[in-house]
Formats: C-alpha cells, structure tokens, sequence
C-alpha cells in the first residue's frame, strides 16, 4: 500500500487529491496539512511514502517543507513531489535542489497523477529527459555552493561512474545509458545506483542538480558559447 501525504493550503485541492487517490486499492492518504510547517509535523508522524508539497504556502513554504523532510532520517523513504500552477520556474529547481524527487503541475490529468505518485513511491524521479533539458539549460547558472559538497563529493566516482552521471543529467534513462556506453541495462543501473550512494543523492533528479552544480555537466548554451569563445568566432551570427 503506498502511503501519501497532502500539503496544500488549497482545501478544493486536496479535496480532489485525496477523491481520487482513495478510490485506488493501492493508495491510502495519511493526512493533509494547509501549510509546510505542518506537513512537516505529519510527515514525521505518519511517515508516508509520497508527499505531494504545494510550492507557495502560508508559514512555509514548499522549498523549506521539502529541505527539513529530506533532512529528516527518519524520513529518508519519504519522497516529496512538487505541485505548481506555473510549470518550469525557478522555483521548480530549487525545490529539486532541496531535495524533492520531481514536480507536477496541479491541472494534471487524474491518470497522470496516479502513475506519478506510483512512479514516486518506487523512488523513480518524475523528470522526463525533455523536462531535465529544459529546466537545467534554463535555470542552472550558478557554480556549486558549499551546500551541495558535490565538487568534493564526485571525485570519489570512478571515470565509469561520472559519465553514467553525465549522462543521467542530460536526461538519458538507463536503457538509454546502456546503449550508449554499450553495456547491459542491469549495468547501467548499478552505475546509477553506486553514484548516487556515494554523492548521498536521494533519487535521479538530485543526481541532475549535482552534475551541474559541481561543473560535471554544463547547460546547452553555455556550453555553446564557451566554444565561441575558445575558437574566437562571435557570440551571435553575422549581423547581430
């Protein structure tokens, strides 16, 4: 039975969440809460599986509501997946930052919601490879900070295990990981599972944030104009 929590201060939609998650055999609800401080307090008393967390809420908000529920050890099988109306936003990253496993937009169609939250329960991150492209080559500017450690953190992964982060950061799932570096999936998959062990990352979208925050892998368009700028040929075409 997967377990899920509700942190909205929108009662109209956690009402409709909580309808059409208990109408599966598969899903109960331990419990809403209308703001991030106390969906913090029910996460660590009901320990659920999946906690849908509203991005903009009174008292707290859904960044810090996700940071003190990754931070909690007792709630390490706790994933937390983002609701937004606004889509890609910075916002968005951040959360992934502080530890949230992916995002939905709360307009999702119900089908959608119930494969994201059985997809979240299994630990899987819920960023699709065009989403991954999108939001890193938008909002990933800033170089590693000391929160995140990753710069240290990656020179204990083997050459192996570097490139299978690289390319989970340009949004490659494991099959597609295998093909390229023409080994088995199941191989893949340990790469993906030993890298993210030893840089303490919860799920794949943490993996994402470490690669590009630690310089590993860097946005499309920069990488673009920092080989402009190395071959010395104007940073726009003939006449801009």
């Amino acid at each position: 039975m997967i377990r899920a929590l509700l942190v909205d201060d929108q009662a109209l939609i956690r009402g409709g969440f909580r309808a059409l998650l208990e109408a599966e055999d598969d899903i109960e609800v331990t419990g809403e809460a209308a703001d991030g401080r106390e969906g913090v307090r029910l996460a660590a008393a009901t320990r659920p599986d999946v906690a849908l967390v509203d991005i903009q809420m009174p008292v707290m908000d859904g960044i810090e509501t996700t940071r003190r529920i990754a931070a909690e050890p007792g709630l390490s099988g706790t994933h937390v997946v983002i609701l937004t109306n606004y889509g890609l936003d910075a916002y968005v990253f951040n959360a992934l930052r502080a530890g949230a496993c992916g995002f939905l937009v709360k307009d999702i169609e119900p089908a959608d919601l119930l494969h994201a939250v059985r997809t979240a329960a299994r630990g899987d991150a819920l960023l699709s490879p065009a989403i991954t492209r999108k939001l890193v080559a938008e909002y990933v500017s800033r170089p590693l900070d000391a929160t995140t450690g990753g710069g240290e953190a990656l020179r204990a992964l083997t050459n192996r295990e570097r490139e299978v982060v690289a390319l989970v950061a340009r949004g490659l799932s494991n099959d597609e990981i295998a093909a390229r570096m023409v080994i088995s999936p199941t191989t893949a998959k340990t790469h993906v599972s030993r890298a993210m062990t030893k840089l303490h990352a919860r799920d794949r979208a943490q993996l994402v944030v470490i690669a590009y925050e630690s310089g590993l892998v860097l946005p499309r368009a920069r990488e673009t104009a920092g080989r402009r700028a190395d071959d010395g040929s104007p940073p726009h075409g003939p006449g801009s």
